[in-house]
C-alpha cells in the first residue's frame, strides 16, 4: 500500500477532532494524519497537535479550498485522503476508497446517498450541479461536491493552480480529473450528522451560485465546444424562428434576425478559438 495522507481542513472542530482523529489513527497507523487549522479560535490546532496530528496553521481563515491547497502541498503521502473534521464522514469508509487504487482510478469520490444530504435544498443542488456537470465533461457524475475523497498525489497537484480558496475545490478537481482523462470512480457513502458544535460554513444562495460559475469555468477550460456550441444552437434556432415569423407575416428578413444569426456566428468562432487554446494550455500544462 502506497504510504497515505490524510488531510483534513478544520476551522473551529475542536469538539469533533478527539473521536475523529482517533478513529482514524486506529483505522490507518502508518498514515500521516495532517490537520490544516484555517483560523481557529477554539484551539483547534494546539489540540489536534496533542492528539498526534501534524499541523499546518493559517493566521486567519483562508477557505477550505486555501486550506486544502496548503495540505496538499505540504503532505508526504502518494496517496491523499481528504475529509471534513466536523464529524460527517466516517473514517469506516477509508479503506473502501482506498481499495479503488488497486483497481488502477486516479480518484475514488465518496457518494453520499441522496437521503443523507443535510437538507432537501441541498439535495435538489446537488442533483442539478451533477447533471451539469456531467453534461460538461461528459462522463456521469455522482455526487460532484462531496469533499470525501481520495486522490493519487501527483495527479492531484497537477491542478492546484485551479482550485479556488473557498468551499468548490471538489468541484474543481473531479471536473479537471475527468477532462483530464484521469480515471474517477464513486463510493456509495452515507453521510453522517455533524457533531453538536459545528456548523456549516456553506450558503446555499451564495456558494451556489459560484459553484455553477466553477462548473462553466471548468468546463470551458477543458471543453469549451461543449458549451459554446449549444449557446450557439440555440441562438442560430432563434433567429431562425423569428426569420420565419416575419417572412410569413410581413415578407421580409428583419434586422433582428441577421443580429442573431451573425451572434450565433461569432459564438460557434469563439467555441472553435477557446478550443484551441485549451488544447495549447494543456499541452503546455502536460
Amino acid at each position: 500500500m502506497p504510504k497515505v495522507s490524510v488531510i483534513l481542513p478544520a476551522k473551529n472542530e475542536a469538539a469533533s477532532l478527539p473521536s475523529l482523529l482517533t478513529r482514524v489513527r486506529q483505522l490507518l497507523p502508518e498514515a500521516e494524519i495532517l490537520v490544516v487549522d484555517d483560523g481557529s479560535t477554539d484551539g483547534t490546532g494546539d489540540l489536534a497537535e496533542a492528539l498526534g496530528a501534524r499541523v499546518i496553521r493559517h493566521p486567519y481563515s483562508m477557505g477550505n479550498g486555501a486550506a486544502i491547497k496548503n495540505g496538499a502541498r505540504a503532505a508526504c503521502g502518494e496517496i491523499f485522503v481528504f475529509m471534513d473534521a466536523d464529524g460527517q464522514h466516517d473514517p469506516e469508509d477509508i479503506p473502501r476508497l482506498l481499495a479503488a487504487f488497486a483497481q488502477g482510478y486516479k480518484m475514488a469520490v465518496g457518494a453520499r446517498q441522496a437521503d443523507t444530504h443535510a437538507s432537501s435544498g441541498r439535495r435538489w443542488a446537488n442533483w442539478i450541479y451533477n447533471r451539469l456537470a456531467s453534461f460538461m465533461t461528459g462522463y456521469p457524475i455522482e455526487d460532484l461536491t462531496s469533499g470525501f475523497r481520495a486522490a493519487d498525489a501527483e495527479c492531484f497537484r497537477k491542478f492546484l493552480y485551479l482550485l479556488p480558496n473557498g468551499f468548490s475545490y471538489p468541484t474543481t478537481c473531479t471536473m479537471a480529473f475527468f477532462r483530464a482523462g484521469f480515471p474517477v470512480t464513486y463510493v456509495p457513502i452515507r453521510a453522517g450528522q455533524r457533531h453538536q458544535n459545528s456548523r456549516s460554513h456553506i450558503r446555499l444562495a451564495r456558494d451556489g451560485i459560484r459553484f455553477l460559475i466553477i462548473i462553466f469555468k471548468i468546463g470551458a477550460l477543458f471543453s469549451p465546444m461543449r458549451l459554446f456550441l449549444p449557446i450557439a444552437a440555440f441562438t442560430f434556432a432563434t433567429g431562425l424562428a423569428y426569420y420565419a415569423y416575419t417572412f410569413f407575416s410581413w415578407g421580409r428578413l428583419t434586422n433582428m434576425s441577421v443580429v442573431l444569426f451573425l451572434g450565433s456566428l461569432f459564438i460557434f468562432l469563439m467555441g472553435i478559438l477557446s478550443e484551441q487554446i485549451a488544447s495549447l494550455h494543456y499541452k503546455l500544462h502536460e
